[in-house]
């Protein structure tokens, strides 16, 4: 599969080796089943009850403060930044733009509208991303992925925090009340935590000692490998879990309906935009499955900060996640015929 969507140095066009299409989707559908079968384990151990719902949470932090890092740094220990590509990244951000504008153009501009523009755009990049992408397009493609990923949360909750404190400013326009912080510290604030944060800073720690030359011991490397290892399964082990925790409700109209623009309009405007400039590749591919996938846990925090559509929000992961399981598969067997014609 790598060898399909590997590119040569000198042309980011498209890729000098080709498959049939029978081995093609026969490769897809070898790199999904390890994601659904983790997921459906996942759903079965927390419906069991062998993990409480008091413990998900602890294993959230494992995952995300200890196994998260050792790959991502790991994985950007080696890479150039003269050879990252962030064209693809920019048009990733210019589709979560029309879909986030569009959301508040069309429900207004408060907070509600805001949590929901936000459910509608923000990736599962973490959890279910990075095993994802790993398994369908290798090294290459976690690259690409981590490319976005270094900037996905600063810019996507800078942009959302702005447009939070605007909408609840103006709710507030006229009512008494407690002073409000101002909206620079609160931009700056938001700009700090998506720097010293689990996710960004491993990366660019990574690419600043990959400059150097140098190369990561082997006493180091060895444990970061075999973490970095450990992170797919148990990731997708814990969206299970979490799945079989999440109450859905009378919420699930609302859910679908975010859950239909996150795992489905959001990727065909990132490729129609793709299609439109006339780009191609793996690159371009892993920004649309990124596209894709549901809605990141993130979007719970902001509705949570700012208590509005705690509920319908939580549903909208539940929901997305079970569509994802769905419409995944035919997103990337669609992106990888494209790269590989």
């Amino acid at each position: 599969m790598e060898a399909v969507l590997r590119q040569s140095s000198h042309n980011r066009g498209p890729p000098i080796v080709r498959l049939p299409v029978c081995t093609l989707n026969s490769a897809v559908f070898t790199s999904l089943i390890p994601v659904i079968l983790f997921i459906a384990i996942g759903f079965y151990v927390g419906r069991r009850g062998w993990i409480r719902a008091a413990a998900v949470k602890d294993l959230a932090n494992l995952v995300f403060m200890v196994l998260t890092p050792a790959l991502l740094f790991r994985t950007m220990s080696t890479v150039h930044i003269q050879d990252l590509d962030f064209g693809p990244v920019g048009i990733y951000f210019v589709a979560f733009g029309m879909v986030y504008a569009a959301t508040l153009a069309l429900q207004g501009f408060n907070t509600l509208a805001a949590a929901r523009a936000l459910a509608n755009t923000f990736s599962n990049t973490l959890m279910i991303g990075v095993p994802l992408v790993g398994l369908v397009f290798g090294d290459a493609g976690l690259v690409t992925l981590f490319t976005l990923i270094s900037v996905h949360s600063l810019i996507l909750l800078t942009a959302a925090t702005v447009v939070f404190e605007l909408a609840a400013a103006r709710e507030h326009a006229g009512r008494e009340g407690g002073a409000q912080q101002p909206l620079w510290r609160t931009v700056l604030q938001a700009m700090r935590n998506g720097i010293v944060h689990p996710v960004p800073l491993p990366i660019i720690a990574g690419l600043l000692f990959a400059q150097t030359g140098l190369v990561v011991p082997q006493v180091v490397d060895k444990p970061l490998l075999l973490l970095g290892q450990a992170l797919g399964p148990i990731a997708l082990l814990l969206v299970g879990v979490t799945l079989a925790f999440t109450k859905v409700g009378h919420h699930f109209k609302a859910a679908l309906r975010i859950a239909l623009v996150k795992c489905v309009l959001h990727p065909i405007v990132l490729a129609a935009l793709g299609w439109a400039l006339g780009l191609a590749g793996m690159p371009l591919a892993v920004m649309i499955v990124a596209a894709s996938l549901p809605v990141g846990a993130n979007v719970f925090l902001f509705a949570q900060r700012y208590a509005v559509a705690e509920d319908e929000v939580t549903a909208s992961v539940a929901v997305s996640t079970a569509l994802g399981l769905v419409t995944m598969p035919v997103v990337i067997l669609a992106v990888t015929r494209w790269v590989a014609n």
